[in-house]
């Protein structure tokens, strides 16, 4: 039973760590590396709490973070993301198995085209110059806060 509440207070701190990462985003238009080590760092503690094998489950996991990581670092190289956005998602991709973590990617992407909508509408309303800079970590943060939400919910069904 200490694994079942340990893995709700992981997940309550990954809920924490999300909210945190959408606010300095959207203020500051940065997602601090220590908050993504953090998030990374705390998986390996939710596997275990899940009862999660070392091999080849957490072997797997790792795979997923690192496919992430490459998948999402071309995007930072053509421009198209921030490199926090990406140390995120990488990091979150050691949380959720392969299924959610595709789960987390269509919601962010859904997510994301109405946050890039509302920041250029109101990059154009507030007539700023220059092209307007998307806080991506906000579309990542609530879709992974989505899927943290269904953890905590399918608990107590």
């Amino acid at each position: 039973m200490t694994g079942e509440y340990l893995r709700m207070v992981l997940l309550g701190a990954l809920a924490c760590m999300l909210v945190a990462a959408a606010v300095t985003d959207l203020r500051c238009r940065i997602i601090s590396n220590r908050l993504n080590l953090a998030i990374a760092l705390l998986a390996p503690a939710y596997w275990w709490a899940c009862g999660i094998n070392f091999w080849p489950d957490a072997g797997i996991q790792l795979a997923l973070g690192l496919g992430v990581f490459a998948l999402f670092a071309s995007l930072f190289a053509l421009g198209m993301m921030g490199g926090g956005d990406v140390k995120m998602l990488a990091a979150l991709a050691l949380w959720f198995p392969w299924q959610a973590l595709l789960t987390l990617l269509v919601l962010m992407a859904l997510i994301g085209g109405v946050v890039t909508v509302v920041t250029v509408i109101h990059h154009r309303v507030s007539h700023r110059l220059g092209q307007p800079e998307v806080p991506y970590g906000v579309a990542i943060s609530l879709a992974a806060l989505w899927l943290v939400g269904e953890r905590y919910i399918n608990h107590f069904v």
